[in-house]
């Protein structure tokens, strides 16, 4: 049939069906419109990270949150008068008493001990969870008021008292007593200031009010506690030692110093600081209320050294690359040998590389993540391949197609692996792909191209 003898309906749908621009822009459309269950896809990750973040809550609001260790914190309160103006010109005033307090930090802190992990799990999440037995022992220096020009007679000796800071109460698992000057005192819950502490237990020193405590005033005192995730410190003494042990053999430290010294190997990991109080932002006497003590905690935390939905997540990012490299390689091969694919074979072919994470995911839960990327790539690149055989009827066509699509997979999970180098790698490799369609397609007449359809 001539084109003389096809009315105008008929001339539009033959010049649809044979553009290329027509096709090109399609592609496009189909391109979109598979970002939505892209984006349901990434949702989804969201959600089951989510549930993991809530099952980790879960369990450590029973067990004990993640700790923090303040103390131990030498605190004497005092009479403090200010004056109070009255009568109506206001030329009168009395004194008011008030009760306020002076914080004195330890000469020396140390402290040493041992974490104690265990993995629970809350349906198919992982709990990391630990309980640690610590040692704190240093020394206090005679609290010195004469900076303050503080009366001998405003001192209240008799209400002195030490206070100890930990995050989660409920995780204490024994008494605790401080051993000072050789007598024992135990730990009541509660701190009469929260200038310093604001979670944690006390205890009153006898100290009358014509003693002074002794310039090496001795303490010690051993916690039993749980915990989940990470522990970490407050460098309180002028000099500050910590050592820590444990048989996690995937530490992350945190917070505000490093390690001097560390040892990380398959039987687990020990960890020295020392730190002075020059390195800090607040002094060892202070009155009141001061900043920058909990900027200053550092730590350990307790991590899971592969995270499936970060992965996940990472891999989904590259999804657009995914599917539109995958429609470029059907665009040529249809181009390059007069094959014709109908829109709605682009579209299933797209589904199916969507349904690659989803498979992605609901497997990496189980098993490991390598292992659940090798299942979903080779089950969506051999049904993409049987799909693509039954379109090209070519062995060779659908064994390039194969090739291709388990390349470009392998690909995107050495992207993932090398989280430095993703950015360089990713455009690195985007280059040799975009170089290799330049030079396929140089010699492509774009103007005259038919399919075996069109024929």
């Amino acid at each position: 049939m001539t084109t003389n003898n096809q009315s105008f309906f008929e001339r539009a749908n033959n010049w649809l069906k044979q553009s290329i621009t027509i096709r090109i822009f399609t592609i496009g459309i189909l391109i979109l419109l598979l970002l939505i269950p892209v984006s349901m896809v990434e949702s989804i990750i969201k959600e089951r990270e989510e549930r993991q973040e809530e099952a980790i809550t879960e369990v450590s609001s029973k067990w004990g949150e993640q700790q923090t260790i303040t103390g131990l914190v030498l605190t004497v309160p005092y009479k403090s008068y200010s004056k109070v103006f009255e009568g109506e010109k206001k030329d009168e005033f009395k004194l008011v008493e008030s009760r306020e307090y002076a914080h004195f930090l330890p000469e020396e802190l140390t402290i040493s001990g041992e974490i104690l992990p265990e993995i629970r799990y809350r349906g198919i999440y992982e709990v990391i969870l630990y309980n640690s037995k610590i040692n704190l022992s240093g020394k206090f220096a005679t609290p010195a008021f004469e900076e303050w020009n503080i009366d001998k007679e405003n001192i209240i000796w008799e209400d002195a008292f030490v206070s100890l800071g930990i995050t989660d109460l409920r995780s204490i698992q024994e008494n605790i007593s401080v051993k000072w000057n050789d007598k024992d005192y135990f730990f009541n819950p509660g701190v009469e200031s929260s200038d310093v502490i604001q979670n944690g237990i006390s205890t009153r020193l006898p100290i009358n009010h014509t003693d002074t405590i002794n310039t090496n005033s001795m303490f010690s005192l051993d916690l039993n506690f749980n915990g989940s995730s990470g522990l970490n410190f407050i460098p309180l003494g002028k000099l500050t030692k910590i050592n820590i042990k444990s048989k996690w053999k995937d530490p992350s430290f945190t917070g505000a110093f490093l390690p001097d010294e560390r040892v990380v190997n398959t039987e687990g990991f020990s960890a020295n600081w020392k730190v002075l109080h020059l390195n800090r932002s607040y002094p060892q006497n202070f009155r009141g209320a001061i900043q920058g003590i909990n900027e200053s905690a550092f730590g350990v935390s307790l991590i899971v050294p592969v995270d499936e939905y970060q992965k996940s997540m990472r891999s989904a990012k590259y999804a657009v690359i995914f599917i539109t490299l995958t429609f470029l390689i059907f665009f040529f091969v249809q181009i390059l040998n007069g094959v014709k694919i109908h829109p709605i074979q682009y579209i299933i072919v797209g589904l199916a590389l969507c349904v690659f994470y989803t498979l992605l995911i609901a497997l990496s839960e189980h098993i490991a993540f390598k292992f659940s990327y090798l299942i979903s790539s080779i089950s969506i690149i051999g049904l993409i391949t049987l799909y693509a055989k039954s379109i090209f009827n070519n062995s060779k066509l659908t064994t390039l197609i194969g090739l291709i699509l388990a390349a470009l997979y392998l690909f995107i999970y050495s992207i993932i692996q090398m989280e430095d180098y993703a950015l360089l790698m990713g455009s690195i490799g985007l280059f040799i792909v975009l170089a290799v369609i330049m030079y396929l397609s140089r010699k492509i007449n774009w103007y005259s191209i038919k399919t075996k359809s069109d024929n």
